[in-house]
């Protein structure tokens, strides 16, 4: 159900524990009562993130040349840092996250701090109570309870409710707001080399040569700024080929393969200038895709680590190792210009919604819900298309039957002089063309209109129609027909609600904010008179 999420913000601001437990009004009655298995009619499938549609095919792709699939960790030491890159390693760390935690604190208990406790749990602590509630706090600061797990725990030591905790240790324990983080020596992974070395100094002795491993998984880059073709959190879709007789030429078989199967036939290798002391000297190769768009695009580096790094780790073979990025080729594969639009699409790419994704959200208000208010509908759609252009005065039977107990016929009438049954808008039709939306006739003048865009299928007859219909079960339900005519009409249309169309207020939105147009308009001129017989 709907909410305002300023009145929402206001009560939070208020009462945050009281505007919390009341979050359930908002539920439905239907979401509160129904019972699993939920309906699945009306989902359709799903749309996958391009990002995350690539890394599938990498690891498809890289599961074909043959390689096992791992985890590397992703919380690397500092020390671990330095023992891989050597010299490098400062500046290597000057790009890596470091970790921090909250120091748990010592909280004392004083008389004042029991007796404002008290107010809060509208009770005054047992001695019991108060070693329980003591020992907790002992318990949390030495690291035996987690900090997600604190209000629990202080709730059951002292038997009140988790609410009166909160309000509790918001107010009494100040310093458990001003706590600051504390860095540790650990850091995000930002290489998924600092993976790899940990892992081969694990497997090395335990797997038959040669070992072909790959991983496909985050990185994380302390950038000054992201941009076009840079981001802070990245996916790398990296390997390793161990064996006791490696080259430049296995690293660019591994790229050339892997590569191949996504359609490049255009690849470049180029030694790097920069020279990463953890690969040997003048193995670490740049590979370059071609882009449609922005020409060559680095995507991958390889190169073949460095005995001065392996040593380290006891891992006496020399590896061959390939870093891509995932998200510099997924912008080549989706003709994306910017990688942040391409990931972060809700943030950064514009807003776009196809004219098919329009004609979506476009259907109409009001609809019969039996069998026979379905019939009713039909019957006056097929004797408007049948009799339109009769002229007036005039009247044709539509439907004649029972509903609800209630034996009935429906008329289309027209009783006006000089006229037709129905007005010249009536066959007009909500179609969804470059993201304007009009209501036009089936004729030759707007024939490349219909061709081009998105027809909803929703005429001004077929929306009145069923208004109409569920205007007279309404009225059947209710007895209302048995003394009285039930009549419903429909003269000129200004806007969709005038006939019974409904446009979702997202389509609307995005209409409006791309300065496009929404013309539903038109005569109609349809009186529907349903009788008791």
């Amino acid at each position: 159900m709907k909410f305002d999420p300023k009145q929402m913000r206001e009560e939070t601001s208020k009462d945050f524990e009281a505007a919390w437990m009341a979050g359930t009004r908002y539920l439905s009655e239907r979401s509160l009562n129904e019972k699993y298995p939920r309906s699945v009619r009306g989902l359709s499938y799903g749309k996958p993130h391009p990002v995350f549609e690539t890394i599938q095919k990498l690891r498809e792709a890289y599961l074909r040349l043959g390689f096992e699939e791992v985890m590397n960790p992703v919380i690397i030491e500092e020390e671990e840092v330095k023992k891989q890159f050597g010299k490098e390693a400062l500046a290597v760390l000057d790009r890596c996250y470091y970790l921090a935690g909250l120091p748990r604190p010592d909280i004392g208990i004083s008389e004042g701090r029991v007796k404002q406790m008290n107010s809060f749990f509208d009770k005054d602590l047992s001695k019991d109570e108060m070693t329980a509630l003591k020992n907790t706090l002992h318990r949390y600061k030495k690291g035996e309870i987690d900090g997600d797990d604190l209000i629990y725990e202080v709730a059951r030591s002292v038997g009140v409710e988790d609410m009166k905790v909160t309000k509790a240790l918001d107010a009494v324990f100040p310093e458990l707001k001003t706590l600051a983080p504390v860095s540790s020596r650990a850091t995000l992974r930002s290489h998924m080399t600092s993976g790899w070395f940990l892992t081969l100094a694990e497997i090395v002795n335990k797997k038959p040569l040669p070992i072909r491993l790959f991983s496909v998984d985050r990185c994380f880059r302390r950038e000054q700024r992201e941009d076009e073709i840079r981001l802070r959190n990245y996916h790398s879709a990296s390997c390793v080929f161990c064996s006791d007789d490696v080259s430049i030429e296995e690293g660019k078989s591994i790229t050339t393969g892997l590569l191949s199967q996504f359609g490049f036939e255009k690849l470049r290798f180029r030694e790097d200038e920069k020279r990463s002391k953890y690969y040997m000297p003048g193995t670490q190769i740049e590979v370059f895709a071609y882009h449609p768009q922005i020409d060559w695009v680095e995507v991958a580096t390889f190169g073949v680590y460095s005995p001065t790094a392996l040593a380290q780790y006891d891992i006496p073979y020399p590896v061959v190792n390939l870093g891509l990025g995932v998200e510099r080729l997924a912008m080549i594969l989706h003709d994306s210009k910017d990688v942040r639009a391409l990931a972060f699409p809700q943030f950064y790419a514009p807003w776009e919604l196809s004219d098919l994704e329009i004609a979506g959200m476009i259907s109409m208000e009001a609809t019969p819900r039996t069998a026979e208010g379905d019939e009713i509908a039909k019957n006056i759609v097929r004797l408007c298309e049948e009799k339109g252009n009769e002229p007036s005065p005039c009247e044709f039977l539509a439907y004649r039957g029972s509903l609800f107990g209630t034996d009935i016929e429906v008329w289309v009438t027209e009783p006006e002089e000089n006229t037709l049954l129905c007005g010249p808008a009536y066959l007009n039709e909500v179609v969804v063309h470059e993201g304007s939306l009009s209501a036009i006739p089936r004729d030759k003048k707007w024939e490349s209109v219909f061709e081009e865009g998105v027809p909803t299928g929703i005429r001004f007859v077929d929306a009145l129609a069923a208004f109409a219909a569920h205007r007279i079960e309404e009225a059947a339900e209710r007895g209302e027909i048995d003394n009285n005519s039930c009549e419903v009409k429909a003269k000129i249309v200004r806007g969709g609600m005038d006939i019974n169309i409904k446009i979702d207020e997202m389509a609307m939105r995005y209409v409006t904010s791309k300065k496009k147009k929404i013309d539903i308009r038109g005569p109609v001129f349809i009186t529907v008179v349903a009788k008791k017989v």
